[in-house]
């Protein structure tokens, strides 16, 4: 199936992320479910029955979590229209989380997408810890394109738009 960027400007990051899953999931590839921000409504519009505001009740984890041919995964995106990623876009208690999950023997990774020039990376809990402390120690506040892995790069293939599976499979080849 191909597919062209062009073809889907409605489309959110996590929309496509979960085409996405539905499809690992069909081929059983892989089961990954968004795991749902808790939030309270304060203030509701009366005629469309919509939120307009509302608080965090928790702070959230990681955007998803599930298993890949039995290896447990997490994972948060993030998208960015600059030439690098802000550290604040990562929270501490995401980095927290992400390292418990490591520690338990899953793999816990950062689903980046650059809007320019419209590429999708993983990026690995070790490489983005590194970027957390330094930015902690004083250090960049941000982690350039530039230093996001090639080979970890995510392509649209076999019918799946952001096919992040081939990603992991890369990086246990290169760890």
């Amino acid at each position: 199936m191909a597919w062209n960027s062009g073809g889907l400007r409605g489309g959110t990051l996590e929309e496509l992320i979960n085409l996405t899953n539905e499809g690992y999931r069909a081929k059983g590839l892989a089961v990954v479910q968004k795991i749902p921000t808790p939030i309270t409504p304060v203030k509701l519009d009366s005629e469309s029955h919509t939120i307009t505001l509302a608080y965090f009740e928790q702070k959230s984890t990681v955007d998803y979590i599930g298993a890949a041919q039995g290896l447990p995964i997490c994972f948060d995106a993030k998208q960015t229209g600059r030439k690098s990623l802000p550290i604040q876009n990562i929270h501490e208690h995401q980095i927290q989380f992400m390292r418990e999950f490591e520690n338990q023997k899953g793999v816990a990774f950062l689903l980046v997408h650059f809007t320019e020039p419209d590429q999708y990376f993983m990026l690995p809990y070790g490489t983005l810890v590194r970027f957390w402390d330094a930015a902690r120690r004083g250090g960049r506040k941000s982690i350039p394109f530039d230093d996001f892995d090639q080979r970890l790069r995510i392509y649209n293939k076999d019918g799946f738009y952001i096919h992040y599976l081939e990603a992991i499979n890369t990086y246990f080849d290169i760890k």
